[in-house]
């Protein structure tokens, strides 16, 4: 028997149970010293039909078949009957076996959840479906087909802008922690409210003595502070425009064109706002660039291996010890050539790549990204070493959306989309333990 008939025929078994106790408890036959064995029964039923109709769509996408319909005791129907029958025994109980009975809020309560059991659905997005939503939001988006019919595909649309399928905002972050260092190296969070992260501000201070406590001589009291960082996430914006001329072209694949030119925008954006964090009107003071420790060698250190070693030796060891180097071009070029004091290269090339670095310098992987250049110092070295996991990245869960802009680029013979999205990110650490340290090499 193929895996398929095993989960179809498990499927009706669980179903059979649960509509076994639904009628128990339409006919008020379940006692209230049975009520939690029920409802851990229900919910376990429920469970196991959730894990088979998920298991059932992944064996239909491997398989290229159709979603088989919904059946016939669907929701719309399911619980009709079950109302007018509970209506039928809508009677209080006598009051010697009141007690013994469950309330009506009980019966309720339980009748629900058997409801959703029954009619519970994969929460797997079929291959079809997936790309019948994707193609929906393409079309929409540029003007193919309105809104109504968008809603009519399962596209959520209103004033002026669509929200952006939940499968679709995963391919954009995804992307942009592909292409955004600071997203692949920090900590993401996915939530909907605003997270605080407390920092040490004051040490407890710890007393050795050999003399034992007494009433007159009781432990010190020292303070610990803790301040507190919160991730406040701020409306985000991106935008993208595509020829006219494109998009006609029937012949390409439009949800490719459309999500590619949006990747690219919102991944633009997100790097200048983490990195840092200056443009007008999109200020963060816990970008990188801002809040990383600057580095300021000796006076006495005038030459840059020496520098350097200061540099990587500023963390504490606990920091040190996940830190690794971020450096631009200009970094890269200066210290390719450099030796050390027993005539060994002092950038050495890994034998294999290790968590997308190819060298290693002082002992610590070396990432070279030009985004940490600044606008104007380009022929600046820069050199950024710490722990990255310390710089947090907030996604607002479901903002992501999409606005259209045909009527501002109809000039150009462009259309204009513009992405929509809340998010915070900012370098976090305390004040007794900084995270990150930037060092930018002058003449």
């Amino acid at each position: 028997m193929k895996l398929k008939d095993i989960l179809k025929r498990a499927k009706e078994e669980k179903q059979t149970r649960l509509r076994q106790l639904q009628e128990n408890i339409t006919n008020n036959t379940i006692r209230s010293d049975e009520l939690d064995s029920v409802k851990e029964e229900v919910e376990q039923l429920k469970t196991e039909l959730q894990a088979i109709e998920d298991e059932l769509q992944y064996i239909e996408d491997e398989e290229g078949g159709k979603e088989e319909p919904a059946p016939a005791d669907s929701e719309e129907n399911d619980g009709e009957e079950d109302d007018e029958e509970r209506d039928e025994v809508e009677e209080e109980p006598k009051d010697d076996v009141r007690a013994k009975t469950l309330s009506k809020e009980q019966r309720e309560g339980l009748l629900g959840t058997i409801k959703k059991g029954l009619n519970v659905r994969s929460k797997r997005a079929g291959k079809q479906l997936e790309q019948q939503i994707r193609s929906a939001f393409a079309n929409f988006v540029v003007g193919n087909i309105n809104a109504f019919e968008a809603r009519q595909l399962g596209i959520e649309t209103g004033n002026g802008s669509v929200t952006v399928p939940d499968f679709l905002s995963r391919e954009i972050i995804t992307y942009s922690q592909e292409e955004n260092f600071l997203r692949r190296l920090g900590t993401g969070v996915s939530t909907t409210e605003n997270i605080k992260y407390p920092v040490l501000v004051k040490k407890a201070t710890a007393q050795g003595h050999k003399k034992e406590r007494t009433g007159a001589n009781p432990i010190p009291e020292t303070d610990v502070e803790f301040d507190e960082i919160e991730l406040e996430p701020t409306e985000f914006d991106a935008l993208a425009t595509v020829t006219k001329k494109l998009l006609k072209r029937t012949g390409l694949p439009i949800e490719t064109i459309v999500m590619d030119e949006l990747k690219k925008a919102y991944t633009r954006k997100e790097i200048q706002y983490m990195v840092h964090g200056d443009e007008t009107d999109n200020v963060n003071d816990g970008a990188l660039a801002k809040k990383a420790v600057a580095f300021v060698p000796e006076a006495t250190e005038t030459d840059l291996y020496d520098q350097l070693v200061s540099l990587k030796n500023t963390p504490l060891k606990v920091v040190r010890k996940n830190s690794r180097w971020v450096i631009n071009t200009a970094a890269l070029s200066l210290i390719e050539k450099m030796k050390t004091d027993d005539g060994f290269p002092l950038l050495k090339p890994l034998t294999q790549a290790q968590d997308g670095c190819d060298y290693k310098l002082l002992g610590h992987l070396v990432e070279e990204e030009d985004e940490i250049t600044p606008e104007g110092k380009e022929d600046t070295p820069i050199f950024y070493f710490g722990d990255f996991s310390t710089f947090y990245v907030q996604d607002v869960t479901g903002s992501l959306e999409l606005q259209v802009l045909n009527e501002m680029y109809a000039n150009t013979n462009r259309v204009g989309f513009k992405l929509y999205s809340l998010l915070d990110a900012q370098l976090i650490y305390s004040p007794f333990e900084p995270s990150v340290f930037k060092f930018e090499v002058t003449p």
